[in-house]
């Protein structure tokens, strides 16, 4: 048996942190809760995505687990209650993917209400020459809504004060260093915006809060766009609302059940659907990949966390 630590990787990782985590540890890729029970007793982190999270089975199967390493922000699949009570140190990669987030959130704001890919469709199918495309949306002066201000929150607003769109935000509590105005209510937010963006935790606490009078509040020419979690959005109502046009349109990153999403999102034509790709760029999911490693290395080395939870 090795000397060095265990670390499971639940979630697949990338070459470079492949060779650096195999400098220093042992690794064991997850693939059954059988397999699993063959090395068990050695692992002592993990490596795994905000999505995928750690499983109650996979995190009690484990007795010697000491550390948690998450590839994302996300903690909602992961029982922090119980990291704590035993003493499992958590980490995620806050900090690194803030910008790239933001940034995805105003590309889908931009491409559903300019209508980028049906109109990319339609130049593709060759019938430019033959008939028009409805008219799109303006973005200038528009109202925004953002539900959900932390840091991701305040950076999609610091980007779409460029368009000269008015501005404001729903949170757990205001935040007093910030110009925009703060709504306590999401309802009276949905109803006063144009567009409203999500960018609140997930977990319970914001499970399904997307729900349909927040929809029916939004209107039929407001536009939904979801770069926070899936779960945050009921999506029966949500694809209701889209089919029957009591809203403008969605840009949507994450969804329930992904990545095998409800069907009935293809068939949609007012809608722009990205594959959990908000961090996905070579420089942002670089640097996560880094701080996964370091988070490990540093605990190992000296019982500390560069960017801990728990």
């Amino acid at each position: 048996m090795s000397s060095r630590p265990g670390i499971l990787t639940i979630d697949p990782i990338l070459p470079f942190m492949r060779e650096r985590l195999e400098q220093s540890f042992e690794l064991h890729p997850y693939t059954t809760p059988e397999d699993l029970q063959r090395f068990a007793p050695s692992i002592r982190g993990i490596t795994t995505g905000g999505a995928s999270g750690v499983p109650a089975e996979i995190m009690n199967a484990l007795p010697n687990l000491e550390v948690i390493s998450v590839n994302g922000v996300g903690t909602d699949r992961i029982d922090l209650q119980e990291a704590k009570r035993r003493n499992i140190g958590v980490a995620t990669t806050q900090n690194t993917l803030t910008e790239d987030v933001a940034d995805m959130a105003v590309v889908l704001m931009m491409t559903v209400m300019r209508d980028v890919v049906n109109n990319d469709h339609f130049v593709r199918a060759g019938s430019w020459p033959h008939s028009p495309l409805p008219l799109s949306r303006s973005l200038t002066k528009k109202r925004v809504g953002i539900a959900g201000f932390g840091h991701i929150g305040q950076a999609i607003a610091k980007r779409i004060s460029a368009f000269d769109m008015e501005i404001a935000y729903f949170n757990s509590h205001a935040k007093p260093d910030t110009p925009y105005r703060f709504e306590p209510d999401l309802k009276s937010l949905a109803e006063w915006c144009d567009v409203l963006i999500l960018a609140v935790s997930g977990g319970a606490r914001s499970a399904n809060m997307i729900n349909n009078d927040i929809l029916t509040a939004l209107g039929k020419d407001g536009f939904l766009i979801n770069i926070a979690r899936g779960t945050v959005v009921d999506e029966n109502a949500l694809l209701d609302a889209l089919k029957e046009k009591r809203i403008a349109g969605a840009g949507l990153d994450v969804f329930q059940n992904e990545p095998d999403i409800n069907p009935a999102f293809f068939a949609l034509t007012n809608t722009v659907l990205q594959a959990h790709q908000a961090s996905a760029t070579v420089e942002t999911r670089t640097a996560m990949g880094n701080l996964v490693v370091n988070n490990l290395i540093a605990y190992f080395t000296d019982g500390t966390l560069l960017t801990p939870v728990v």
